[in-house]
């Protein structure tokens, strides 16, 4: 397994797989850890937890060169990352209890009540674009609720991975009781099968989702998935429009437009479309490429050479279709993985812009009449994520917000995730949720106590 360096295709490391053997040895150590972790206390997970944030902070620059050595995040991101990734810690070390007190329910009993209780090792898949948030938003609340935990990273982040195992270790919880797994993709279905395992959490592709979702449901084990999507930035006439335009840019080009919920789909109004396209080519045009370490880089590479050929061909199939080309549109000369930041208007949906993810610098714009259709476009999708409606009228944008189908819709903001809100979506963008009181009781037995 190779950790190579995005910025310049170098190897930074090699890191030897693991047997079958060795698998099933770390699942059992797993479980006779979780096995007396389960009867530790909220105060006591609390404590682990805080000192996990502390860990986090103390060695924030550390761990985001880690990341952008690895897979190419802009170096001020991987910090923010690092900082988020101990507010998710400090949010469920404050709040599990609550979330997971007996909840008293009226019944034809003198006394009920639901319990929640730890499944046991939960199984986390998780992809290569937010190497440690993704894996702290499932961490935090699977360890605060008492399951143990077993990570299948991506196989480009590897040294990521390992990383987080151990600062868990140093943080005061058990040695077992979270491990990561440097195994390849065909073997996660073989660790679903292990009786050992109670549950999976994915997020990555529908590919991959479908397949992890397949195996566990055969083995009848809960799953929660977040597969991508195309979120929908629907621009109407009355909107503030230069903070409109200067949080477009941002929304797409966050970790070099590859977020599942960065802004892909720019549903904007005719009457002001031209102004908009111009501004965004403008804002988009200037940014400087280089390396993502360095602090004036503002374009970073793409993690993999194949994730580059991915979005010029679904480019170039849309201008062939018909898309027109305002800015970019090909591969930048030089070494690493960089893409020009790509402006595309006139998109319609049989495009490959639109109906698929993209995941690069690239800009889209679909023109529609007014607000009904601008609704219409934005549902006109297989993905059901997040997105964000921009105008001057609350009232107006909030009605919108009720009609997109979405995991999640903002009003004059771009879509992010944050622990006190739920985070997932619907259609193939996946079920279940993460964050907020709902991802903690996603992993625990609710159970009713009845008594006469």
């Amino acid at each position: 397994m190779k950790s190579i360096n995005p910025y310049n295709n170098q190897l930074n490391k090699e890191y030897k797989e693991l047997s079958g053997k060795q698998i099933e040895s770390i699942i059992a150590n797993v479980e006779h850890a979780q096995k007396k972790y389960k009867h530790s206390t909220y105060g006591e997970r609390s404590e682990k937890m805080k000192s996990l944030a502390e860990l986090l902070r103390k060695n924030k620059t550390q761990y985001a060169r880690l990341m952008t050595l690895e897979m190419g995040k802009l170096l001020g991101e991987s910090e923010a990352e690092i900082e988020k990734c101990a507010w998710v810690c400090d949010y469920y070390a404050d709040n599990a209890e609550i979330f997971l007190a007996d909840e008293v329910i009226k019944s034809d009993a003198s006394r009920s009540y639901v319990h929640f209780q730890p499944l046991g090792i939960v199984l986390a898949v998780m992809p290569w674009n937010f190497p440690f948030w993704q894996v702290f938003r499932f961490a935090a609340p699977a360890l605060m609720a008492g399951n143990g935990a077993l990570l299948k990273h991506a196989s480009n982040v590897p040294g990521c991975a390992m990383e987080i195992e151990k600062i868990i270790r140093e943080a005061g919880f058990p040695d077992n009781l979270f491990r990561t797994l440097l195994i390849p993709g065909k073997m996660v279905g073989e660790v679903i099968e292990n009786p050992l395992v109670k549950a999976a959490t994915l997020t990555g592709s529908e590919k991959a989702g479908s397949s992890v979702a397949e195996k566990a449901g055969k083995n009848l084990k809960k799953t929660v998935m977040e597969l991508g999507g195309s979120d929908p930035f629907i621009v109407l006439e009355d909107a503030e429009f230069e903070s409109c335009c200067q949080t477009a840019v941002t929304a797409r080009m966050i970790n070099t437009g590859q977020s599942c919920i960065a802004a892909k789909r720019f549903i904007v109004v005719e009457d002001i479309a031209n102004a908009f396209e111009d501004r965004v080519k403008e804002l988009m045009q200037d940014r400087k490429a280089g390396n993502p370490a360095n602090s004036d880089t503002q374009l970073a590479p793409l993690a993999k050479p194949e994730f580059v050929e991915d979005i010029d061909r679904q480019v170039k199939e849309s201008i062939e279709m018909g898309a027109t080309l305002l800015l970019g549109g090909k591969r930048m000369k030089g070494k690493g993985n960089f893409y020009e930041p790509t402006v595309l208007t006139n998109v319609t949906p049989d495009m490959p812009v639109f109906k698929e993810e993209t995941f690069g610098p690239v800009l889209s714009v679909i023109r529609v009449q007014n607000e009904k259709e601008a609704i219409e476009m934005a549902n006109q999708s297989q993905y059901g994520l997040g997105g964000c409606v921009w105008t001057s009228s609350v009232e107006r944008g909030e009605k919108i917000a009720r009609t997109v189908e979405s995991g999640a819709m903002f009003v004059n903001g771009m879509t992010k995730s944050d622990p006190r809100l739920p985070f997932g979506g619907i259609k193939n963008s996946g079920y279940g949720r993460e964050l907020s009181h709902y991802g903690i009781k996603e992993f625990v037995n609710i159970k009713t106590i009845w008594i006469a």
